[in-house]
């Protein structure tokens, strides 16, 4: 049994193919392990807040000096990795947004980089705090960026990955629906990139 936190960023609704590849991929860890529990977080349903001054002062302010402001500051972020932290899988839906994720992932992505909870500074260097979680990644393109003149261009894959590993999170595989918007593409594009989850 395993505790899955599915992460949603497109507001396609049952149209994106990184929600079908996202829910794809949850189906294949609850047949891997009966009994596993799923918690949806719809980020265009229920956006985080894009980081304020208040926020930012809350994050360098150590907890025994926090006013009821700056806790009630932090609640976004509290909660975001408390959903983390319970999760043993992380499945992340990204859709390839002019070359980027999606502005309402970038906003949950800032709310969990924090330092001394998320990840460390010390004398041995930067140390990520959130570990022990697989993740895996639904991203969606319409053009193919995993390989060809487009590649250079994917900032999707190479950012989660380095900002999850930075945070902890090593265990990390990207599955991919890409080429969709080629004439006559998307559905075999789907077919895929759901033939592609191996866990």
């Amino acid at each position: 049994m395993k505790k899955i936190l599915h992460i949603i960023s497109s507001p396609k609704g049952g149209q994106s193919f990184s929600i079908q590849l996202g829910n794809a991929i949850v189906e294949k860890v609850k047949a891997a392990y009966p009994g596993s529990v799923v918690k949806i977080k719809n980020l265009t349903e229920s956006p985080y807040p894009h980081l304020e001054e208040a926020t930012l002062a809350a994050f360098y302010t150590p907890a025994e000096n926090q006013t009821p402001e700056d806790k009630a500051a932090l609640s976004h972020s509290d909660q975001a990795i408390a959903e983390i932290a319970e999760a043993d899988v992380i499945v992340i839906g990204a859709p390839l947004w002019n070359f980027g994720i999606p502005s309402v992932l970038k906003a949950w992505i800032d709310h969990i980089a924090r330092a001394g909870v998320t990840f460390k500074y010390s004398e041995a260097g930067i140390e990520g705090l959130i570990k022990d979680k697989v993740v895996y990644v639904a991203m969606a393109s319409g053009g193919i960026y995993s390989s060809g003149p487009m590649q250079p261009l994917d900032f999707v894959s190479t950012y989660l990955k380095g900002l999850l590993g930075f945070l902890g999170m090593t265990d990390f595989t990207v599955f991919r629906v890409e080429g969709s918007a080629y004439p006559g593409q998307a559905e075999a594009a789907l077919q895929k990139g759901i033939a592609s989850i191996v866990l």
